[in-house]
């Protein structure tokens, strides 16, 4: 694995949860981590100075959209995606296999790979296991993912089957085309939707390969959050001890206490950003949308008990005011804010689990925030 590897650290007495470190060429990875989402190399309406103050340890970026723009020659050119986007701390990329599968009317599926249509021009482009390994080798991230392919939910058993099997053969054949295994760790991807069955042969089967790590994929696409957390708790036996597991596309603060409750160490979702842009900001008391009207003359922080430069600077009013003014300021400061706050919340999983009182601290904040215990 040369430059990667994971130490667990401790334990937590009544639960799964734990703590470790992934070490990667580019720095140091404290776990649990929320690890906010960069698409298009970018963390939408933040700078990497603003990303390192808040303490972001990694970020993620996609492969799909890199491939079309500007092209993964081009990231390649520039030096990779650290130099190209000025972020000289970890980066991790996913494999595209969401993406290119989410464009349901406008792909073909096969053994091979996915045949596709641009969502941008409508050109047509082919990515197979070899072919998306060559994108995120020419990116150049420290952590990549197979590709595999995300059945939809609600899917038939069969169909799931037949795409649980798929994958395996694919990411067989992605460790035998990285081309830079000692710098870039290559994660398996668990499979399976919502059948037992299926999940526990094809996590058997990927653990037989022996990744560096491994991500849970196929949740978070519309099933029940209690399906969701039973499938997690149900294979993290099958899930080794000695390496990072990763909940792909999770972010909310349920699901990152929920998650690392049982056993996931790595997290990442557009949630924070994309909810920010709409006017709405995550506190300590549940969701504020700080653009509606009633906040016109509220002169207090979007949080109370939040420290963030945000917090401390602006208030509910001037923040509504930008959101009603049209002002790019307004998605910057909300962005910012919520980050902040699941990079901090985060902080507090890693301490309650140190303190083992995981437990204790799902239920104050969970009772503070307003979800259902």
């Amino acid at each position: 694995m040369g430059q990667f590897r994971y130490e667990l650290i401790k334990e937590e007495k009544n639960t799964h949860a734990r703590l470790g470190r992934i070490y990667t060429p580019h720095g140091i990875i404290e776990t649990p981590i929320f690890m906010p989402v960069g698409t298009q190399a970018t963390v939408k309406a933040m700078t990497p100075e603003e990303l390192k103050e808040i303490g972001a340890q990694i970020i993620l970026s996609n492969t799909y959209h890199l491939y079309l723009r500007p092209g993964h020659e081009v990231v390649k050119k520039a030096g990779g995606l650290h130099s190209f986007m000025h972020w000289d701390r970890p980066i991790l990329t996913d494999s595209g296999g969401f993406q290119v599968f989410s464009l349901s009317d406008l792909r073909e599926i096969n053994e091979d790979g996915v045949y596709f249509k641009s969502h941008l021009d409508g050109s047509r482009h082919f990515i197979g296991p070899e072919k998306a390994i060559e994108i995120e080798n020419a990116l150049g991230a420290d952590i990549i993912m197979c590709f595999d392919e995300c059945a939809p939910y609600p899917s038939e058993w069969e169909y799931v089957k037949k795409s649980s099997d798929m994958t395996i053969k694919w990411a067989a054949r992605c460790k035998e085309a990285n081309k830079r295994p000692d710098e870039q760790a290559l994660f398996g991807i668990l499979q399976g939707g919502v059948y037992e069955d299926i999940r526990i042969e094809n996590a058997k089967r990927m653990v037989d390969m022996d990744f560096p790590g491994y991500s849970i994929g196929g949740l978070s696409v519309g099933e029940p959050k209690d399906i969701m957390l039973d499938i997690i708790e149900m294979i993290e036996e099958y899930m080794p001890r000695d390496k990072p597991r990763y909940l792909m596309g999770v972010g909310s603060p349920d699901l990152l206490i929920d998650g690392s409750i049982r056993g996931v160490d790595m997290f990442d979702c557009v949630l924070p950003t994309r909810i920010a842009r709409n006017g709405t900001v995550l506190t300590s008391h549940g969701k504020l949308v700080v653009r509606n009207a009633q906040y016109a003359e509220d002169f207090a922080p979007l949080d109370a008990e939040c420290d963030c430069y945000v917090c401390k600077n602006y208030t509910r009013a001037y923040i509504r005011h930008l959101f009603k003014a049209g002002e790019i300021l307004a998605a910057r400061l909300a962005t910012y804010h919520n980050i902040y706050f699941l990079i901090r919340l985060m902080d507090k999983i890693r301490d309650a689990i140190k303190n083992d009182c995981l437990l204790e601290f799902r239920k104050e904040f969970f009772a503070k925030y307003g979800y259902e215990l």
